[in-house]
Protein backbone atom coordinates (compact mmCIF):
# COMPACT_ATOMS: atom_id res chain seq x y z
CA UNK A 1 0.00 0.00 0.00
CA UNK A 2 1.68 3.42 -1.06
CA UNK A 3 2.39 5.75 2.34
CA UNK A 4 0.43 8.62 2.34
CA UNK A 5 1.17 12.11 3.38
CA UNK A 6 1.86 13.12 7.03
CA UNK A 7 1.26 16.03 8.98
CA UNK A 8 4.57 15.84 12.13
CA UNK A 9 5.86 19.27 11.48
CA UNK A 10 4.08 22.55 10.02
CA UNK A 11 7.19 22.55 7.54
CA UNK A 12 5.28 19.35 5.81
CA UNK A 13 3.02 21.74 4.26
CA UNK A 14 4.85 24.46 1.38
CA UNK A 15 4.04 27.91 2.10
CA UNK A 16 1.37 27.69 -0.79
CA UNK A 17 -0.41 24.83 0.76
CA UNK A 18 -0.33 26.19 3.98
CA UNK A 19 -2.18 29.76 2.78
CA UNK A 20 -4.44 27.31 1.27
CA UNK A 21 -5.62 25.69 4.44
CA UNK A 22 -6.14 28.79 5.72
CA UNK A 23 -8.55 29.96 3.60
CA UNK A 24 -10.26 26.40 3.25
CA UNK A 25 -10.72 26.62 6.94
CA UNK A 26 -12.17 30.14 6.67
CA UNK A 27 -14.66 28.33 4.45
CA UNK A 28 -15.47 25.64 6.62
CA UNK A 29 -15.97 27.89 9.74
CA UNK A 30 -18.75 29.76 7.29
CA UNK A 31 -20.04 26.58 6.26
CA UNK A 32 -22.85 24.76 7.93
CA UNK A 33 -21.58 22.48 10.38
CA UNK A 34 -22.08 18.70 8.58
CA UNK A 35 -23.06 20.68 5.20
CA UNK A 36 -20.34 18.55 3.68
CA UNK A 37 -18.95 15.01 4.04
CA UNK A 38 -15.69 14.37 2.94
CA UNK A 39 -14.15 12.14 5.07
CA UNK A 40 -17.46 10.10 4.83
CA UNK A 41 -16.96 6.25 6.21
CA UNK A 42 -13.10 7.17 7.14
CA UNK A 43 -11.62 6.33 10.65
CA UNK A 44 -9.45 8.06 12.63
CA UNK A 45 -7.89 6.86 15.71
CA UNK A 46 -7.07 9.20 18.27
CA UNK A 47 -3.85 8.06 19.54
CA UNK A 48 -3.51 10.38 23.20
CA UNK A 49 -0.67 9.88 25.58
CA UNK A 50 -0.88 12.91 27.47
CA UNK A 51 -3.75 14.81 28.61
CA UNK A 52 -5.87 17.02 26.27
CA UNK A 53 -9.18 19.10 26.34
CA UNK A 54 -9.07 21.50 23.32
CA UNK A 55 -6.94 19.24 20.86
CA UNK A 56 -9.10 16.05 21.59
CA UNK A 57 -12.93 17.71 21.54
CA UNK A 58 -11.78 19.89 18.25
CA UNK A 59 -10.27 16.46 16.44
CA UNK A 60 -13.17 14.13 17.87
CA UNK A 61 -16.15 16.99 16.69
CA UNK A 62 -14.11 17.93 13.90
CA UNK A 63 -14.18 14.09 12.41
CA UNK A 64 -17.69 13.85 12.97
CA UNK A 65 -18.94 16.77 11.26
CA UNK A 66 -17.18 15.97 8.23
CA UNK A 67 -18.73 12.54 8.39
CA UNK A 68 -16.06 10.22 9.84
CA UNK A 69 -15.90 8.19 12.72
CA UNK A 70 -13.23 8.82 15.61
CA UNK A 71 -11.92 5.96 17.96
CA UNK A 72 -9.79 7.31 21.06
CA UNK A 73 -7.26 5.38 22.65
CA UNK A 74 -5.64 6.25 26.04
CA UNK A 75 -2.11 5.62 27.46
CA UNK A 76 -3.03 2.92 29.30
CA UNK A 77 -4.68 1.23 26.69
CA UNK A 78 -2.26 1.12 23.87
CA UNK A 79 1.63 1.30 25.77
CA UNK A 80 3.15 3.12 23.13
CA UNK A 81 6.54 1.90 23.07
CA UNK A 82 6.05 0.09 26.46
CA UNK A 83 3.30 -2.50 26.06
CA UNK A 84 3.67 -2.61 22.20
CA UNK A 85 6.89 -1.49 19.33
CA UNK A 86 5.44 1.68 18.02
CA UNK A 87 6.18 -0.44 14.52
CA UNK A 88 3.82 -3.06 15.58
CA UNK A 89 1.26 -0.23 16.66
CA UNK A 90 1.88 1.55 13.52
CA UNK A 91 1.18 -2.00 11.51
CA UNK A 92 -1.90 -3.41 13.02
CA UNK A 93 -3.31 0.25 12.91
CA UNK A 94 -3.15 0.75 9.61
CA UNK A 95 -5.07 -2.63 8.94
CA UNK A 96 -8.29 -0.90 10.87
CA UNK A 97 -8.32 3.26 10.36
CA UNK A 98 -7.37 5.55 7.61
CA UNK A 99 -5.60 7.87 10.08
CA UNK A 100 -3.72 8.01 13.02
CA UNK A 101 -4.10 11.56 15.26
CA UNK A 102 -1.31 11.23 17.93
CA UNK A 103 -0.76 13.17 21.10
CA UNK A 104 2.95 11.58 22.25
CA UNK A 105 5.64 12.29 24.65
CA UNK A 106 8.09 11.85 22.11
CA UNK A 107 8.29 12.55 18.36
CA UNK A 108 10.60 10.27 17.82
CA UNK A 109 7.08 7.80 18.26
CA UNK A 110 5.17 9.95 15.57
CA UNK A 111 8.27 9.44 13.49
CA UNK A 112 7.72 5.64 13.92
CA UNK A 113 4.32 5.82 13.91
CA UNK A 114 4.48 7.54 10.30
CA UNK A 115 7.68 5.01 8.93
CA UNK A 116 5.70 1.84 9.83
CA UNK A 117 1.95 2.48 9.29
CA UNK A 118 0.94 3.12 5.46
CA UNK A 119 -1.72 5.96 6.47
CA UNK A 120 -1.37 9.79 7.37
CA UNK A 121 -0.12 10.83 10.86
CA UNK A 122 -0.74 14.19 12.46
CA UNK A 123 0.84 15.60 14.62
CA UNK A 124 -1.33 16.49 17.71
CA UNK A 125 1.38 17.40 20.05
CA UNK A 126 5.31 16.27 20.69
CA UNK A 127 7.90 17.77 22.15
CA UNK A 128 9.60 19.14 19.22
CA UNK A 129 6.23 20.99 17.18
CA UNK A 130 2.60 21.58 17.77
CA UNK A 131 1.81 22.09 13.74
CA UNK A 132 -2.59 21.71 14.37
CA UNK A 133 -2.14 24.82 16.99
CA UNK A 134 0.01 26.76 14.73
CA UNK A 135 -2.60 26.36 11.98
CA UNK A 136 -4.86 27.70 14.61
CA UNK A 137 -3.02 30.69 15.69
CA UNK A 138 -2.27 31.51 11.83
CA UNK A 139 -6.32 31.30 11.48
CA UNK A 140 -7.02 33.79 14.05
CA UNK A 141 -4.20 36.34 13.24
CA UNK A 142 -5.32 36.27 9.64
CA UNK A 143 -9.07 36.70 11.06
CA UNK A 144 -8.16 39.44 13.46
CA UNK A 145 -6.06 41.74 11.42
CA UNK A 146 -7.03 40.80 7.45
CA UNK A 147 -4.14 39.08 6.42
CA UNK A 148 -1.18 37.62 7.31
CA UNK A 149 1.43 39.35 5.19
CA UNK A 150 3.56 41.90 7.03
CA UNK A 151 2.54 41.07 10.31
CA UNK A 152 4.64 41.06 13.40
CA UNK A 153 4.76 38.33 15.41
CA UNK A 154 5.65 38.61 19.05
CA UNK A 155 6.37 35.48 21.12
CA UNK A 156 7.14 35.60 24.67
CA UNK A 157 8.49 32.83 26.74
CA UNK A 158 10.14 29.17 26.54
CA UNK A 159 11.43 27.79 22.95
CA UNK A 160 9.57 25.01 23.26
CA UNK A 161 7.00 23.18 20.64
CA UNK A 162 4.49 25.81 20.09
CA UNK A 163 7.16 28.42 19.44
CA UNK A 164 9.04 26.17 17.56
CA UNK A 165 6.28 25.35 14.95
CA UNK A 166 5.22 29.02 15.09
CA UNK A 167 8.46 30.25 14.09
CA UNK A 168 8.58 27.60 11.07
CA UNK A 169 4.99 28.96 10.37
CA UNK A 170 4.60 32.48 10.12
CA UNK A 171 7.34 33.18 7.53
CA UNK A 172 5.70 30.93 4.82
CA UNK A 173 2.48 33.17 5.16
CA UNK A 174 4.69 36.41 5.25
CA UNK A 175 4.45 36.97 8.97
CA UNK A 176 8.14 38.24 10.73
CA UNK A 177 8.54 36.63 14.02
CA UNK A 178 10.87 37.36 16.99
CA UNK A 179 11.23 35.67 20.23
CA UNK A 180 12.20 36.72 24.04
CA UNK A 181 13.25 33.95 25.87
CA UNK A 182 15.63 33.69 28.27
CA UNK A 183 19.22 32.76 27.70
CA UNK A 184 19.29 28.86 27.76
CA UNK A 185 15.29 28.73 26.87
CA UNK A 186 15.55 30.23 23.55
CA UNK A 187 14.74 28.07 20.05
CA UNK A 188 17.95 26.30 18.47
CA UNK A 189 19.96 28.33 15.54
CA UNK A 190 18.78 25.51 13.05
CA UNK A 191 14.93 26.35 13.48
CA UNK A 192 15.82 30.06 12.91
CA UNK A 193 17.58 28.86 9.28
CA UNK A 194 14.53 27.07 8.32
CA UNK A 195 12.09 29.28 9.12
CA UNK A 196 13.90 32.21 7.32
CA UNK A 197 14.39 29.79 4.14
CA UNK A 198 10.48 29.79 4.25
CA UNK A 199 9.87 33.20 4.78
CA UNK A 200 7.39 34.04 1.54
CA UNK A 201 5.54 37.19 0.85
CA UNK A 202 2.51 37.30 -1.06
CA UNK A 203 2.78 41.20 -1.94
CA UNK A 204 6.03 40.74 -3.39
CA UNK A 205 7.29 43.07 -0.36
CA UNK A 206 10.04 42.58 1.60
CA UNK A 207 11.18 38.48 2.85
CA UNK A 208 9.78 38.09 6.27
CA UNK A 209 12.59 38.31 9.43
CA UNK A 210 12.83 36.44 12.46
CA UNK A 211 14.29 37.42 15.58
CA UNK A 212 16.01 35.46 18.45
CA UNK A 213 15.82 38.35 21.14
CA UNK A 214 16.22 37.92 25.27
CA UNK A 215 13.85 41.20 26.41
CA UNK A 216 10.36 41.48 25.67
CA UNK A 217 10.60 44.76 25.34
CA UNK A 218 12.41 44.44 22.19
CA UNK A 219 10.05 42.23 21.19
CA UNK A 220 6.45 43.71 21.19
CA UNK A 221 7.84 46.98 19.83
CA UNK A 222 5.88 47.52 17.08
CA UNK A 223 4.42 43.72 17.51
CA UNK A 224 1.28 43.02 15.90
CA UNK A 225 0.74 40.13 18.00
CA UNK A 226 1.93 39.32 21.46
CA UNK A 227 2.17 35.59 21.85
CA UNK A 228 3.02 33.64 25.00
CA UNK A 229 2.76 29.91 26.48
CA UNK A 230 3.48 28.34 29.96
CA UNK A 231 7.07 28.41 31.02
CA UNK A 232 6.89 24.96 32.29
CA UNK A 233 5.64 22.84 29.63
CA UNK A 234 4.32 18.93 30.13
CA UNK A 235 7.27 16.83 30.54
CA UNK A 236 9.23 19.50 32.45
CA UNK A 237 7.85 19.88 35.27
CA UNK A 238 11.31 18.68 37.52
CA UNK A 239 12.58 21.56 36.17
CA UNK A 240 9.66 23.91 37.24
CA UNK A 241 11.49 25.96 39.78
CA UNK A 242 14.48 26.41 38.12
CA UNK A 243 11.96 27.89 35.31
CA UNK A 244 10.16 30.07 37.34
CA UNK A 245 13.14 31.88 38.29
CA UNK A 246 14.47 32.11 35.08
CA UNK A 247 11.24 34.02 33.40
CA UNK A 248 10.81 36.52 36.09
CA UNK A 249 10.33 39.26 33.69
CA UNK A 250 8.44 37.48 31.06
CA UNK A 251 4.89 38.40 32.03
CA UNK A 252 2.73 38.98 29.46
CA UNK A 253 0.57 41.93 31.11
CA UNK A 254 -1.29 45.07 30.63
CA UNK A 255 1.73 47.08 30.42
CA UNK A 256 3.70 44.98 27.81
CA UNK A 257 0.88 45.09 25.72
CA UNK A 258 0.51 49.14 25.32
CA UNK A 259 4.43 48.42 24.70
CA UNK A 260 2.42 47.06 21.47
CA UNK A 261 1.76 48.37 18.38
CA UNK A 262 -2.21 50.08 18.05
CA UNK A 263 -4.34 46.98 17.73
CA UNK A 264 -1.79 44.69 18.77
CA UNK A 265 -3.65 40.97 19.99
CA UNK A 266 -3.04 38.79 22.61
CA UNK A 267 -2.59 34.76 21.85
CA UNK A 268 -2.16 31.97 24.40
CA UNK A 269 -2.69 28.33 23.20
CA UNK A 270 -4.14 27.30 26.67
CA UNK A 271 -4.09 25.99 29.16
CA UNK A 272 -2.70 29.44 31.11
CA UNK A 273 -0.60 29.31 34.39
CA UNK A 274 -1.94 32.87 36.31
CA UNK A 275 0.36 34.30 38.54
CA UNK A 276 3.43 33.05 35.75
CA UNK A 277 3.06 34.23 32.18
CA UNK A 278 0.02 35.91 32.37
CA UNK A 279 -1.68 37.37 35.70
CA UNK A 280 -5.42 36.19 36.70
CA UNK A 281 -7.69 37.50 33.63
CA UNK A 282 -5.02 38.47 31.06
CA UNK A 283 -7.48 36.23 28.79
CA UNK A 284 -10.12 38.17 29.16
CA UNK A 285 -8.15 40.94 28.31
CA UNK A 286 -9.61 43.73 25.84
CA UNK A 287 -7.06 42.96 23.37
CA UNK A 288 -7.10 39.31 24.07
CA UNK A 289 -8.29 36.55 20.99
CA UNK A 290 -7.06 33.72 23.22
CA UNK A 291 -10.95 31.97 23.31
CA UNK A 292 -11.35 32.82 19.78
CA UNK A 293 -8.07 31.09 19.24
CA UNK A 294 -8.69 27.92 21.05
CA UNK A 295 -12.14 27.27 18.77
CA UNK A 296 -10.19 27.72 15.84
CA UNK A 297 -8.66 24.55 16.53
CA UNK A 298 -11.60 23.03 15.31
CA UNK A 299 -11.73 24.56 11.95
CA UNK A 300 -7.83 24.34 11.43
CA UNK A 301 -8.00 21.03 12.08
CA UNK A 302 -10.89 20.19 9.92
CA UNK A 303 -9.15 21.97 6.86
CA UNK A 304 -5.69 19.50 7.59
CA UNK A 305 -8.51 16.35 8.16
CA UNK A 306 -9.78 17.26 4.60
CA UNK A 307 -6.60 17.44 2.72
CA UNK A 308 -4.66 14.32 4.17
CA UNK A 309 -7.79 11.90 4.00
CA UNK A 310 -10.07 13.32 1.06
Amino acid sequence: MPHERDFLSITDMSPDETRWLLQRAMELKAASPGSAKPLAGKRVALLFEKPSLRTRVSFQIGIAELGGYSLYMSPDEVGLGRREPVSDVARVLSGYVDAVVARVNSHESLVGLAEYGSVPVINALSDVEHPCQTMADLLTIAETHGSTDGINLAYIGDGNNVARSLCLGAPAVGMNFAIAAPHGYQLEESVFDAASARGVRADDGPRPTVHPLVRPEDAVKDANVVYTDVWTSMGDEAETEQRLVAFQGYTVDDALMRKAAPGACFMHDMPAHYGEEVPPGMLEHPQSVAYQQAHNRLHAQKAVLEFLLS
